[in-house]
């Protein structure tokens, strides 16, 4: 009853300085945004502590943020050389080649009618399959290294950029064409000067979409074949022998890489389309 007790007074606590920030001078600025996200999250996180032991719930069913914080702190190492195997090798590797190669293909579509007709239709087909297809297939193909996880991501990276590439270089105005024309323009100058600058929110857009996709294929691809490294190679692992703290500490490694990825994509949109007005505040 202590621990139920403690977890509804953190939750009163959490609740009136939520409500107090909402209503102070901050909330409209981005401290005040922020903090009231940490409130949010450190009151979710005490209730979770107090309810697991008010319960008594069993670590294998769901263990306590203090002990995945332990096994953390215990597991550094294992946690690091998986971290290395699956964001930077894997996700990162196959995000950037896959990000890239569609803004090139995008660019070629935007110059043929042809390719706009019979690509994004397939790209739209290749992009409903279902992973857990996907990638036993590029396992087998690429091996059981990071190779075959950046391939995975390479897929599922690609066409959610393309469609918003090619959106995007569509986005400017008639009249803003037929001006770089009427100025003599060639079909780069009005590429660079004009179109990509028009079709960066829909790529950033893309790019902030790929960012989950990213780490989510890396992950899922380990599960079909992997060195003895790897987030999902040391999920699934782990998951057999009942170590549910490392797997929590392993989704908190993910939930963290992901969140900072897709922070460092957004915090650069805010830099490219400053003169956007969703950039605007």
């Amino acid at each position: 009853m202590i621990w139920l007790g403690a977890a509804l007074l953190v939750w009163g606590l959490g609740w009136a300085a939520n409500v107090g920030l909402a209503g102070s001078m901050w909330s409209g600025t981005r401290i005040g945004r922020l903090m009231i996200a940490l409130v949010f999250g450190a009151t979710v996180l005490a209730i979770w502590e107090f309810g697991v032991r008010g319960f008594g719930v069993s670590a294998v069913i769901l263990p306590a943020p203090s002990a995945i914080a332990a096994r953390i702190g215990g597991a550094l190492p294992v946690l690091w050389g998986d971290f290395v195997q699956t964001v930077i090798r894997g996700a990162l590797t196959g995000y950037v080649i896959g990000a890239a190669s569609a803004v090139g293909v995008a660019v070629l579509i935007d110059r043929s009618p042809f390719l706009k007709a019979g690509l994004l239709p397939v790209g739209n087909f290749v992009a409903a399959l279902p992973i857990v297809g996907i990638a036993p297939i590029l396992v087998a193909w690429f091996g059981f290294d990071w190779q075959s996880k950046a391939a995975v991501v390479v897929v599922m990276v690609f066409f959610p950029v393309l469609v918003n590439m090619v959106a995007g270089l569509s986005a400017s105005d008639r009249m803003q064409r037929d001006l770089m024309a009427t100025w003599g323009a060639s079909y780069w100058q009005s590429l660079v000067k004009l179109r990509l600058p028009a079709a960066m929110p829909f790529l950033f857009n893309g790019l902030k979409i790929a960012s989950t996709l990213a780490l989510i294929g890396a992950i899922v691809a380990e599960f079909f074949g992997s060195p003895t490294t790897g987030m999902g190679f040391r999920i699934s692992t782990e998951v057999g022998r009942l170590g549910m703290d490392m797997v929590w500490a392993e989704i908190a490694v993910a939930a963290l890489a992901g969140s900072a990825f897709y922070g460092l994509i957004a915090g650069v949109e805010r830099g490219v389309t400053f003169w956007h007005p969703s950039s605007r505040s």
